[in-house]
């Protein structure tokens, strides 16, 4: 029934469809697109292009809108197809990288996963296991690399689901409720979703941005301090 209703969202299927475009995902497939990008974008490592802040964003502003509307999308069933797919495409990724090993990563030729790959590692050892899994949902191409890399890395498993699931509950939830929010309280926002959607890639990224100012402000004190 549930799996019925989701893949009926969509008022029709295109036959072309941008998978780098959220708006086209959405129409085209509706809430069990989102389930099903998500966890290729956080389980595959050929999912590292695709969009999934923008894609929760545009998500939420579409629930806000009439159920008349072109494209207008459940919010309950958003909520729990991005959930799903984040914390589905997570595990999976860190099972991956369990028994693949550095393999996996050996094996692409994608320069940006082999530097995500590089940030992921450099991550986890800097902030740790905990501070580490979170941060990187709100991080793109690192919170596709960071999974398999943990795996790799043999990191515990319950750490690594414990985080996993609540990193990717902050990051799968906020977008979208986010955007369900400033859709409700400012008509026709629609009409501005690029820029509005910048502004939330870019705030994406200050939790790891801020983190990464806290951390040199401490090596700055600890050298000064050895002095």
């Amino acid at each position: 029934m549930a799996l019925a209703y989701l893949a009926a969202s969509p008022p029709a299927v295109h036959l072309a469809v941008n998978l780098l475009d959220a708006h086209s995902l959405l129409s085209a497939f509706g809430a069990i697109g989102i389930a099903v990008v998500l966890f290729a974008e956080t389980g595959l490592l050929i999912g590292f292009f695709l969009p999934g802040d923008s894609l929760l964003f545009t998500a939420g502003l579409l629930c806000a809108g009439s159920a008349a509307s072109p494209g207008h999308l459940s919010l309950p069933w958003v909520l729990l197809a991005s959930a799903a797919g984040a914390l589905a495409g997570a595990q999976t990724g860190y099972l991956l990288g369990r028994r693949a090993g550095p393999a996996l990563l050996a094996r692409t030729k994608s320069r940006k996963i082999t530097d995500g790959a590089n940030r992921a590692s450099d991550i986890l050892e800097r902030y740790g296991y905990a501070k580490a899994i979170v941060l990187a949902r709100f991080v793109p191409v690192v919170r596709t690399v960071l999974n398999p890399v943990a795996g790799a890395l043999e990191v515990p498993a319950r750490t690594f689901t414990v985080w996993q699931v609540t990193g990717g509950l902050v990051w799968s939830l906020a977008l979208p409720l986010g955007g369900y929010g400033l859709g409700s309280s400012v008509p026709n926002v629609d009409r501005y979703l690029l820029p509005v959607i910048a502004v939330i890639v870019a705030v994406s990224l200050t939790p790891l941005a801020a983190e990464t100012y806290r951390a040199r402000k401490a090596a700055l004190r600890e050298r000064a301090a050895q002095r």
